[in-house]
């Protein structure tokens, strides 16, 4: 994936288990729980391209989120605040070569940046 490509969508769920269930048979999504993240299942589109996870509903994550590909967290941050938006999570650490971040845009919409290794192919 390269900057500013869509790279993973997370959907608040309160109830895993029907989650898994619902989205699996609806769509065919394969729906797995990774080492490490037993608790955050990880669903994958058929067309192996488009996925995400299956994150814990709380009082501040109510709606589904995109997570967009950048090249750097610190300086998309930057140029976000600059433009008007707001850090709602500063930079954290997914493992030793990929992290996360949350904004929120000038309308108050959460969007998530993602920047690390992708695919490790």
């Amino acid at each position: 994936m390269t900057h500013g490509d869509i790279t993973h969508i997370d959907i608040p769920v309160s109830d895993p288990e029907r989650a898994k269930a619902f989205y699996s048979g609806l769509f065919g999504w394969e729906i797995t729980a990774l080492p490490g993240f037993e608790d955050y299942p990880m669903w994958q589109a058929p067309n192996k391209v488009s996925g995400g996870g299956l994150a814990p509903r709380s009082a501040d994550f109510t709606q589904p989120r995109s997570y967009v590909e950048v090249d750097s967290i610190d300086e998309t941050l930057a140029a976000a605040v600059a433009a008007g938006a707001s850090v709602l999570m500063e930079k954290q650490p997914i493992s030793e070569t990929s992290w996360w971040a949350v904004l929120s845009d000038p309308d108050g919409n959460s969007i998530g940046l993602y920047e690390g290794v992708t695919d490790a192919g």
